[in-house]
């Protein structure tokens, strides 16, 4: 099994937007994006720190992609 990748919000934002989820709305510091299925993503952000990996893992699950193919498209 691979690891999870250590990464920014800016970053996790790049990547949910290529999978076709937008900016919904902004609550404080986090930034929820969501899908034309509805499925929602809230992103902490947080410019220039690491997310922690528990939130990596989440989106990655909400994508429904394996870790290798959200690192190929880091």
């Amino acid at each position: 099994m691979s690891t999870l990748p250590t990464i920014t919000s800016e970053e996790a934002i790049k990547i949910v937007k290529k999978y076709g989820f937008n900016l919904s709305r902004q609550s404080g510091s986090h930034m929820i994006f969501k899908n034309d299925l509805n499925k929602r993503i809230t992103i902490p952000y947080h410019s220039g720190r690491i997310l922690h990996p528990k939130i990596v893992k989440n989106i990655i699950e909400t994508l429904e992609i394996s870790i290798e193919e959200f690192k190929r498209n880091l």
